[in-house]
C-alpha cells in the first residue's frame, strides 16, 4: 500500500490525530477515543499503520494475559509530498479530501460531545473567509503560514497545552471570478 492510500482514510487519519503531539495511545485507548468506528477496525487500522511504519511500539506489557502495545506515531511516517500531490489524479484529491473533512467532522463531533466543551471559552473558530488573491499572493501566504503551523505541530505536550487541530483548507472558489469594481466591498453585508 502507498503512503497515499495509507494515509487518506477517514478511520486512519482520526488514529493519526489521535497520536499527534508525541502523544503514546494503546489501541483501547484509541478505541475509547474513535467513538462510533468498531474495535475490530481500530485494530485493524492500527495493525495496518504499524505494519506501513506509520506508528512504532513504544512498549508492550501483559494485561489479563494478553499483550498491550502503546504506540506513537513514527518519525519517518509517510507523508504527501509535494511530488506526490502534483502526479495525484482529481479523484484521488476528492478522495483525499473527502479522508480529511471526515476525520475532521468526527473530531469536533468527539469534542463537542464531552462534558468540558466550551466552544467560545476554547477559542473554536469554523468561519471561512474568502479572499482575492493574486497567483504571488497565495505564494506569500504559504510561505508565511507554513514554517509557523509546522514550529507549533513541533511544541511537545506540557500541562499548560491542550491539543488543537488546526486543518486548513484552502482553494480557489471558482475557476475565473470577476473582480468587484475598485471601491466596492466584497462583504455582501456591507452593500446598500
Amino acid at each position: 500500500m502507498d503512503g497515499l492510500e495509507l494515509i487518506l482514510h477517514p478511520v486512519r487519519l482520526r488514529i493519526i490525530h489521535a497520536m499527534g503531539g508525541g502523544r503514546m495511545r494503546t489501541t483501547s485507548e484509541l478505541c475509547r477515543r474513535l467513538t462510533g468506528v468498531s474495535k475490530a477496525t481500530v485494530y485493524r487500522q492500527v495493525a495496518l499503520l504499524a505494519e506501513n511504519g506509520v506508528i512504532d511500539v513504544v512498549d508492550e506489557r501483559r494485561v489479563h494475559g494478553a499483550v498491550e502495545r502503546r504506540y506513537r506515531l513514527s518519525p519517518s511516517r509517510p507523508v504527501i509530498e509535494p511530488g506526490a500531490a502534483t502526479a495525484m489524479t482529481l479523484e484521488e484529491h476528492r478522495k483525499g479530501f473527502l479522508a480529511a473533512a471526515s476525520a475532521l467532522i468526527s473530531e469536533f463531533d468527539r469534542y463537542l460531545s464531552g462534558r468540558d466543551a466550551d466552544p467560545v471559552a476554547d477559542f473554536v473558530g469554523y468561519r471561512q473567509f474568502p479572499l482575492w488573491l493574486s497567483r504571488e499572493e497565495v505564494q506569500q501566504l504559504v510561505s508565511v503560514l507554513t514554517p509557523y503551523m509546522r514550529e507549533l505541530a513541533e511544541k511537545e505536550p506540557t500541562p499548560e497545552r491542550r491539543p488543537y487541530i488546526l486543518s486548513p483548507i484552502f482553494f480557489p472558489l471558482e475557476e475565473a471570478a470577476e473582480a468587484p469594481p475598485p471601491g466596492a466591498s466584497s462583504d455582501p453585508k456591507a452593500q446598500p
